[in-house]
């Protein structure tokens, strides 16, 4: 599907949202390639790839609920979901100060300070709990797990935006599963009719 069509999609499916969202894209498309957060090459890619793959998760967030996006980079998917949903109190993890600087200059430009916070942080740093911790091109499983469930276990959830090896990060990271009583769900999510879906690990305790 060609990023024109992408486009058209969400603008149809989103559109009390879209002006926000195209906002966004344009945030993406100039600061975020200028300061490095993404490739030259991803300008043409902002709509199929990024936006599109992070509101895949419009969906499964449940609702009111309190989100960590933990190693934010130019907000992916924290910001799409903020945009959308004003029922979401997020927050942006991110230790890497250009991308910290980007994400606080993005939330102020966006008008998103009243429900999205931005700490300079890993997660494996933070001490607070979430109802639901999302992260997407972060880590594998595994890793994700020993970084974050302290941060949503017992009574929250992981949700990591996946690609084809997601079966096989599921199996690696059994072990721990297993060792904390929690469950990994793989889910097949869309952000919109029409458009090509996505994978995601729902991690939650049994």
């Amino acid at each position: 599907m060609t990023e024109e069509a992408t486009r058209s999609i969400l603008r149809t499916y989103y559109s009390e949202r879209f002006d926000a969202l195209e906002s966004y894209a344009t945030i993406l498309r100039t600061r975020g390639i200028e300061w490095g957060l993404l490739g030259p090459r991803e300008a043409d890619k902002i709509w199929g790839r990024h936006i599109s793959n992070s509101l895949a998760l419009m969906d499964v967030v449940g609702q009111g609920v309190d989100v960590a996006d933990i190693g934010s980079g130019a907000g992916l998917p924290g910001i799409p979901l903020a945009l959308c949903r004003d029922d979401l109190r997020i927050t942006l993890l991110e230790p890497l100060l250009r991308r910290y600087n980007f994400l606080l200059l993005a939330v102020e430009e966006l008008n998103l300070g009243e429900r999205v916070q931005v700490q300079r942080l890993r997660a494996e740093d933070c001490d607070d709990t979430f109802d639901v911790v999302t992260c997407r091109a972060v880590a594998s499983l595994e890793k994700l797990l020993k970084w974050t469930t302290p941060m949503f276990f017992p009574d929250g959830e992981l949700l990591a935006l996946k690609g084809a090896g997601a079966e096989s990060e599921i199996e690696t990271a059994r072990k721990r599963l297993n060792d904390y009583h929690m469950t990994a769900q793989l889910l097949h999510v869309h952000a919109a009719p029409g458009i090509e879906g996505t994978r995601v690990i729902r991690v939650s305790a049994n």
